[in-house]
């Protein structure tokens, strides 16, 4: 009998990104609180007649080889606990490529939770983490899910209360944005007087106040991806007009936010992008 394992992959929004200094080993500290969407990719695995790890998608622009995150967490999960046996991974795309919200990370994290369901190793979440953390900052809070505030690169994680429910509306243009690059442009000087307030982010899904939440969302990486790609402003600007309040960049962009109570305004506002991008998404905090 072929056993068959499904993961879905969530995406994940900052609700708050400051970023602290720079560390010595050349990575940023940051200060964050993310929390996950109801935007998902969909993974399938199954134990292969081979030794490898073969990986396919309906996507055209998601690599099969050792440039998807998902391929390089399954060959350190292989690695990690001496798995000779070959898998096949089945990715199917919903969360856009190189948008901010960790799409990547959230498929490696997926597959080190399906492999461990797989192959019946029964690792704790931890030693997930553990091997999530060698592929990327974003892949241990994937694994975890949730609401969570995120230290050091991100890796470092103290749960938090969900934020009140509510509609998000998403907008990704049509660019992808490097992380990598939005980083090199970072002037830590430029921010010092903009950090946003992470502790009134925190109250505030401490007290599930959602309209004080919207008041304090900040991304120090906004203005940053804006001088590079201006479509984020023009976004931003189409999101506000409908009637959005506090719209924000998520990560490193493209893709803008806004957290919205009333379905009627969020569908106003969803409306209001479908002619300006293709990737516009209305969707649910998961909790």
């Amino acid at each position: 009998m072929v056993i068959v394992i499904f993961e879905k992959a969530p995406a994940k929004i900052n609700l708050s990104l400051d970023v602290l200094h720079k560390r010595d080993d050349g990575y940023h500290e940051v200060e964050m609180v993310l929390t996950t969407i109801d935007l998902s990719d969909r993974l399938k695995f199954e134990k292969a007649n081979h030794n490898g790890i073969a990986m396919v998608s309906q996507s055209r622009y998601v690599p099969n080889d050792n440039r998807n995150l998902a391929y390089q967490a399954a060959e350190l999960f292989k690695k990690r606990f001496n798995i000779e046996t070959g898998v096949n991974i089945h990715i199917e795309k919903h969360i856009p490529i190189a948008a901010g919200l960790a799409g990547g990370s959230s498929d490696a994290a997926a597959t080190l939770r399906g492999l461990n369901r797989l192959f019946d190793i029964h690792a704790p979440l931890n030693v997930l983490q553990e091997i999530g953390e060698e592929i990327g900052s974003d892949v241990p809070f994937c694994i975890q899910g949730g609401t969570a505030l995120g230290k050091g690169r991100g890796e470092i994680l103290k749960p938090l209360p969900s934020p009140p429910p509510c509609w998000v509306i998403l907008a990704k243009p049509a660019i992808g944005v490097s992380t990598q690059s939005v980083y090199s442009q970072l002037n830590l000087d430029d921010i010092a007087l903009a950090h946003p307030n992470t502790s009134k982010v925190i109250e505030a899904l401490e007290k599930q106040d959602l309209n004080e939440l919207i008041d304090h969302l900040g991304n120090v990486l906004e203005p940053v991806t804006i001088t590079m790609h201006k479509e984020v402003a023009r976004i931003k600007e189409i999101m506000t007009r409908a009637g959005a309040k506090g719209a924000m960049m998520s990560g490193s962009g493209p893709t803008v936010f806004a957290l919205v109570k009333q379905e009627s305004k969020a569908e106003r506002i969803y409306n209001s992008l479908k002619g300006y991008c293709k990737d516009v998404y209305k969707v649910r905090i998961l909790r």
